[in-house]
């Protein structure tokens, strides 16, 4: 029987995820979580085989979060459930210990399917993922894209900037102060050699991070 732990904040994902899983023969849920406390605590007293993990709930979440996971139960094989795109997230998760990626839109078999597989120990990622991660491996630094120069806490921020949300907002999802908010935005812009958030969110509609530039795109 394959134990899986659903992190998710919000109770009608969790419930239809708990659905599918517990149709699926040889598969049950053992606990659910809502936000990057309560993971930690499941993880350390509930035995349990895969970890199906949404990347943005409250609290600790996202990269760091499963930096910890695997820090304090190594053998605990997480799947990421995420509504992010695969350019996005996916090779972080995976460079972070994840065992896999998946988009929210995915079918219910593709959801099963990969349960199984990162149980079984193995590794359920996309070919476009897995080109990514061979480019990264064989290719090394010096055909790096700037933004992957971005540490994990400054990529998140990144994305929430060129996604539209002040440095004021970013701050309280992240519990993080503004003027650390602030250092982080120098910092990715002078790593990305790029002058304001407008130019950050022309990169990132240029390299496929988000669909489309935010409609009130910003200035400064």
């Amino acid at each position: 029987m394959i134990r899986i732990i659903i992190a998710d904040d919000h109770a009608i994902v969790r419930d239809g995820l708990k659905r599918i899983i517990e149709t699926a023969p040889g598969c049950e849920v053992v606990s659910e979580a809502v936000d990057g406390a309560e993971v930690i605590d499941r993880v350390r007293t509930q035995p349990a085989d895969v970890l199906l993990l949404d990347l943005s709930m409250p609290g600790a979440s996202g990269i760091d979060l499963i930096r910890h996971v695997k820090s304090i139960a190594p053998p605990l094989h997480i799947l990421v459930l995420s509504m992010h795109a695969e350019e996005q997230y996916a090779l972080r998760s995976i460079r972070a210990g994840a065992s896999g990626y998946l988009t929210k839109d995915c079918a219910s078999d593709s959801l099963v399917r990969a349960l199984r597989k990162v149980a079984s120990g193995s590794v359920y990622i996309s070919e476009g993922v897995a080109e990514q991660l061979a480019r990264h491996l064989n290719l090394g630094a010096m055909d790096e894209v700037p933004h992957r120069s971005l540490s994990d806490r400054e990529y998140e921020v990144f994305l929430a900037l060129v996604s539209g949300r002040s440095v004021s907002d970013i701050a309280h999802a992240l519990n993080l102060s503004v003027k650390t908010i602030s250092t982080h935005k120098s910092r990715i812009l002078e790593k990305m050699q790029l002058d304001s958030v407008a130019d950050l969110v022309r990169y990132a509609v240029a390299h496929r991070l988000i669909d489309l530039p935010y409609p009130n795109m910003p200035s400064q």
